[in-house]
């Protein structure tokens, strides 16, 4: 299965998401390859601090998509909204989207740009499945933000929004930046609580 982790507007850390959720299945027993369709290469730069590191497992990771799907294989597509032909090829691509969504109008506003894109590339506008979810989220119980996104997420036709949501944790930036998952690194941790329920939410059938 193809899985896009996109959004047209930047700085969502789907580059993080893709990265730990792309461990997570290889820890389920998938095999994985992570197509790194992004110019800025973040995936393709944490995967070879693990390789530079010898941290097992290594990461396939290669920056195009295959032109044939492997059977068994798990890719997960991280895609910037700087090179569009590569989103929109992408796009075309995907068995099933995944779109992080910081809790903000403006990125309420890219999603609905995004979903526009996606209807344009598919035929006749039939969408894949489509899934987001709150990344970046506060942390407070009851905020206010992180409930008005979510309550604009289930109004946009052709969206499924998931109700688990990662919060701005230390973790992600700290694990990522030393070539680790945060289930690596605080296995133990909210945020590798959090990013096992979301796993299981996206990234199984």
């Amino acid at each position: 299965m193809r899985v896009l982790y996109a959004n047209f507007k930047g700085g969502t850390g789907k580059s993080t998401i893709v990265f730990n959720l792309a461990l997570w299945q290889q820890e389920q027993g998938h095999t994985v390859q992570v197509c790194d369709l992004d110019p800025q290469r973040t995936v393709s730069d944490v995967a070879a601090i693990r390789t530079e590191d010898g941290i097992e497992p290594s990461l396939d990771v290669v920056n195009e998509l295959p032109a044939r799907k492997k059977k068994g294989v798990q890719y997960l597509i991280d895609v910037g909204a700087s090179d569009m032909e590569a989103m929109r090829a992408a796009i075309r691509a995907a068995d099933r989207v995944v779109i992080p969504v910081t809790p903000s109008q403006a990125d309420i506003w890219a999603t609905q740009r995004f979903l526009e894109i996606m209807r344009e590339e598919r035929p006749k506008g039939k969408l894949p499945p489509v899934l987001a979810f709150l990344n970046r989220a506060d942390p407070h119980p009851r905020s206010r933000e992180n409930a008005e996104a979510l309550e604009a997420l289930s109004m946009l036709r052709g969206v499924t929004p998931v109700a688990t949501k990662l919060v701005q944790r230390l973790a992600f930036r700290r694990s990522f930046s030393e070539g680790l998952s945060v289930r690596e690194l605080e296995p133990g941790s909210k945020a590798a609580s959090e990013l096992d329920t979301l796993a299981r939410a996206v990234c199984t059938d």
